[in-house]
């Protein structure tokens, strides 16, 4: 017969765990693996009595890791709260540093934050403010650390790490960046603000990094200023759509799609001259010539020529039956 162990909590183990040989090795193995987490022993009972419950092997651990995460957070949970309701700000600090060092930035943030009063007078302030302002960023609250990235730099402006905070400011309105389809706000915020960093830190390691972030969002605004053109197209609304292509590209002029942009203006203003009336249509279609010449001046070795050229001729060809037309027409 198993040694019985001395502890409360033997009561939740099973017959199984009472009467197998084998259990005392499944018991010690379990508990090396549990204990490396910082559970009671409580725990470890609790888990080790659901382990042994005939269920499929797949569907064993359900039960021991919903134990163990919501034993373990509770546990947690007392832990900071403890740690908060000491009076000494020193023992407080040195809790906060080892929640940041061991990645757990919300406790950590709520340990900086309590003792920055008591701190903020002294040599550990800066340092406290900084790692602060990262727990922020870590837990992905982007428009929070940009803003304690901000105030650390009007407060600390001849600190080493001023550098290092004014990029995060930056990088942080890049973090807020969303997708192409969405208001671009953020994204026209951080090219503004790297731009400023690149000009007042020319001479920093991170200058590369910063221009091409500035490309990866100016690349977004170029899809978006797509879609949006696009979109008065596939809605039918050719003028504008024209308008919207052309405007693309001149702020794009350097874009890889930049002939394809040019395309998409001929193909709207085409469209807008073919559904117009027909006292307005031979000036539309000589807009359409236009922007086709023009293609090909600006794109000459383009793979898309040949479209451009068909519009072209497609134009000319309506400009020349519009004017037979007129001509047959009586007086």
């Amino acid at each position: 017969m198993l040694r019985r162990a001395a502890h409360p909590n033997d009561v939740l183990l099973c017959w199984h765990f009472r009467q197998c040989r084998h259990c005392e090795r499944s018991e010690a193995t379990l508990y090396q693996k549990l204990n490396p987490l910082g559970l009671e022993a409580s725990i470890f009972y609790l888990s080790f009595a659901l382990y042994q419950l005939p269920l499929p092997s797949f569907m064993r651990f359900i039960p021991i890791l919903a134990t163990i995460i919501f034993l373990a957070g509770c546990s947690q949970g007392k832990n900071i709260n403890k740690v908060l309701k000491n009076p000494d700000p020193e023992y407080k600090l040195r809790y906060a540093e080892q929640f940041f060092v061991k990645k757990k930035y919300n406790k950590a943030q709520v340990l900086y934050e309590d003792v920055m009063p008591y701190y903020k007078t002294r040599p550990e302030f800066p340092d406290i403010y900084y790692k602060y302002a990262y727990c922020a960023y870590y837990q992905s609250d982007f428009m929070n650390a940009e803003n304690l990235f901000k105030t650390f730099i009007e407060i600390f402006p001849n600190s080493p790490k001023s550098e290092e905070v004014d990029y995060m400011r930056a990088y942080s309105f890049y973090k807020q960046s969303p997708k192409a389809e969405l208001d671009q706000t953020n994204t026209i915020k951080a090219i503004g603000m790297m731009q400023t960093f690149i000009n007042t830190h020319p001479g920093s390691a991170k200058n590369k990094e910063a221009s091409e972030i500035i490309d990866a969002c100016r690349i977004k605004l170029e899809v978006k200023d797509y879609q949006s053109a696009k979109l008065y197209y596939d809605m039918g609304q050719f003028r504008a759509a024209g308008v919207a292509f052309i405007a693309l590209l001149n702020s794009y002029p350097e874009s890889a799609r930049g002939d394809e942009y040019k395309l998409m203006a001929i193909k709207s203003y085409y469209r807008f001259a073919e559904l117009s009336v027909e006292e307005k249509k031979p000036e539309r279609f000589e807009k359409v010539i236009d922007e086709c010449q023009d293609f090909v001046d600006r794109f000459p070795d383009s793979k898309l020529r040949k479209d451009a050229e068909e519009f072209l001729n497609l134009s000319q060809s309506q400009i020349k039956k519009l004017s037979n037309e007129q001509a047959k027409t009586p007086a």
